[in-house]
């Protein structure tokens, strides 16, 4: 397009020659000058176009941002002063409590809160972030709507999440990929072939006795080179990235992007990605002797001060299952006793009663304690026994036994059950269905995560993985020649992240997930690359249907104009002009008419991408030959014709 830009000039200087000198064919020379600006004009138009769609998402993006107050803690955290947000620095340390913007970009250090993200992700529901884990990123721009938490600031101001959100959209930081790097190459050369082909023109026509206008020339040349995709070729892998982000998808480069469409394996890890990440109580499960109601309300007992998710959905379970309503701690006179790494256990004491909850270890060891420490009865070996055979049980079928224990007494088993995310198991079939294998990673052992695995619908597994694991079986992949992507969300994700051709970061997860992947999934949706590999096909088959377009236009062109150009100085080739054109100069123009209006026309097509269909390479190839292809050869002869009889009938040739 910077060639058709240079020659424009030429020919404005050219026209303006010829207005002062009194030429003839002004206006001719008038009209090419015309529609070749039109040419440029329509080629930026495309390109425009999709850039203002990356700027108005990107407007809605900056609205997000306020002059945030932050209250900045000191002397060591006992009181804070009021600060504006863009004067933070990393490490600063700020309260956030119900109804304040979250500052910046940060990690809580202390406290809990139900964190409104709607700003970043769309989504109104509330997410909860907390110190410590993959849950305790918070985004500069969200909102807390209850509790509090203290947040130490990691990034500065002018590089939070939301600026570089920001930059990306607007095409900032966008980069040629090799593909269009490449196909940049294939268009300069085609251009530097029609140069010598049309500079070989004025001698034919010399030796006939006949003469060429430069003008002429210079039409000619623009209707012969690839015009179509130049003009198109920006438009699309801007568009691609803006289609990202309308779903949610931060894509970091182009690159990304088109790796998307030819991924093979993908790579998930499981708590937060497969599963909600917190395991919730589904069953009481009681041993012989005991009824469910009573291990019910021991669990709920041992629950009421514990603040976890798990300790929460097992008061809820026995709320919601057998009307136990909560207790007041306080009013029992109960004291709590909180997990420990050491003990593996929770519970409380009061009234001279004693319960626990925990692994189930943990709970039989405890409970061989207090026989020897109180002399009370020990544990019967077919309680002991019974209560194993539960909690094997509930771990094959993939969930955490807890056991309970009252007054030295086995009650029963808490199946704590890992809650894989809704519909998932459709979503991995379809990605089997696009030729992806899917490989689920997790630290559970093996029997826990072949259930989940199960479950959840994936091809394979890979249970007691360390970061190591997830890099060596990334590399693995890549080492037989495949594509491979990775969803995952925390830090021990990161190098794997780095490592993988798409790195898909859960916008739930930890700053270091966020940093070291290539697109941020602001839904936290594992399923989400069933998306992002459409449209990174999207992008790859419009190219490449455009591309086939182009080139077969330009064949179209070359064998529609040239005789009808050669008629005046050789009749014979009166019978190659297959059209009927009306005369050399309707030719030229008809052409170059016809070369801006379909740049026009393609406009829709390189925004919104070819649809995506999942067949075999075979068969798309064989599709986009028959329809650009042939469409491309045909299209240019149609409307030539089309345009020539218009012209011609208007006079204006």
């Amino acid at each position: 397009m910077f060639v058709v830009a240079v020659v424009s000039v030429l020919t404005t200087v050219l026209l303006l020659k010829d207005i002062a000198t009194g030429a003839e064919s002004v206006g001719f020379s008038l009209q090419i000058v015309l529609w070749l600006w039109f040419t440029v004009l329509f080629a930026n138009f495309a390109e425009a176009v999709a850039e203002g769609r990356g700027k108005a998402q990107a407007e809605s993006l900056r609205r997000t941002r306020t002059e945030t107050q932050a209250k900045l803690l000191s002397n060591g955290g006992s009181d804070y002063k009021m600060v504006p947000g863009a004067t933070l620095k990393v490490g600063d340390v700020v309260l956030v409590e119900p109804g304040d913007i979250i500052p910046s970009d940060g990690e809580v250090i202390e406290g809990v809160a139900s964190v409104n993200e709607a700003a970043i992700t769309g989504e109104s529901a509330p997410v909860i972030r907390e110190s410590g884990g993959d849950r305790s990123a918070v985004t500069g721009g969200t909102q807390v709507l209850s509790d509090w938490i203290k947040v130490r600031i990691t990034a500065a101001a002018g590089s939070t999440f939301i600026d570089k959100m920001i930059a990306l959209v607007e095409g900032a930081e966008r980069q040629k990929t090799p593909n269009e790097i490449a196909l940049n190459i294939l268009l300069a050369g085609m251009t530097l072939i029609f140069v010598l082909a049309v500079v070989t023109i004025p001698s034919f026509a010399t030796y006939a006795g006949g003469y060429v206008p430069i003008i002429v020339l210079v039409a000619l040349f623009v209707t012969l080179i690839p015009t179509t995709i130049g003009a198109l070729l920006s438009a699309i892998g801007i568009a691609g990235m803006d289609r990202l982000v309308r779903f949610n998808v931060l894509a970091m480069s182009g690159r990304a992007v088109e790796a998307a469409g030819d991924v093979d394996t993908l790579l998930l890890d499981k708590t937060g990605t497969i599963t909600l990440g917190n395991r919730q109580a589904s069953e009481f499960r009681p041993i012989r002797g005991v009824t469910e109601k009573e291990l019910a309300d021991a669990a709920q007992l041992a629950s009421l001060a514990d603040e976890t998710p798990e300790g929460r959905s097992i008061v809820v379970l026995a709320k919601e299952k057998y009307g136990i309503r909560a207790r007041d701690m306080a009013s029992l006179n109960a004291t709590f006793v909180p997990f420990t790494a050491q003990t593996r256990m929770s519970g409380v004491d009061l009234e001279g009663s004693s319960v626990r909850k925990g692994a189930v270890d943990a709970v039989l060891k405890h409970v061989e304690l207090s026989t020897v420490a109180t002399g009370s009865p020990r544990a019967s070996g077919e309680s002991v026994r019974e209560l194993q055979a539960i909690a094997d049980e509930i771990a094959k079928a993939g969930g955490t036994p807890l056991a309970v224990v009252k007054d030295g007494r086995l009650l029963g088993v808490i199946y704590l059950k890992d809650i894989v995310k809704g519909g998932i198991k459709e979503r991995f079939a379809e990605l089997r269905r696009m030729g992806i294998r899917t490989v689920m990673i997790t630290g559970d052992n093996p029997m826990t995560a072949a259930a989940i695995a199960a479950e959840a619908g994936v091809d394979d597994f890979l249970a007691q993985a360390t970061p190591e694991n997830k890099l060596a079986l990334i590399r693995e992949e890549q080492a037989k020649g495949k594509l491979v992507a990775m969803c995952g969300d925390g830090t021990n994700d990161a190098p794997a992240l780095a490592q993988a051709d798409v790195g898909v970061a859960m916008n739930t997860g930890t700053v270091a997930a966020r940093e070291a992947g290539n697109m941020v999934d602001l839904d936290s949706d594992p399923t989400k690359l069933i998306e992002i590999v459409e449209i990174g096909k999207q992008l790859l088959m419009t190219r490449g249907a455009l591309t086939t377009f182009s080139i077969a236009n330009d064949i179209a062109k070359y064998f529609a104009i040239i005789p009808a150009m050669f008629l005046a100085f050789y009749p014979q080739l009166g019978e190659l002009n297959i059209m009927g054109l009306a005369s050399p100069q309707s030719a030229i123009l008809s052409a170059i008419i016809f070369n801006a209006l379909i740049i026009v026309a393609l406009i829709p097509l390189s925004l919104k991408g070819v649809k995506y269909r999942a067949i075999g390479a075979g068969s798309l190839l064989s599709r986009n030959l028959l329809i650009y292809g042939l469409g491309g050869i045909l299209v240019p002869f149609a409307g030539i014709k089309l345009i020539d009889m218009a012209i011609t009938a208007a006079g204006l040739v």
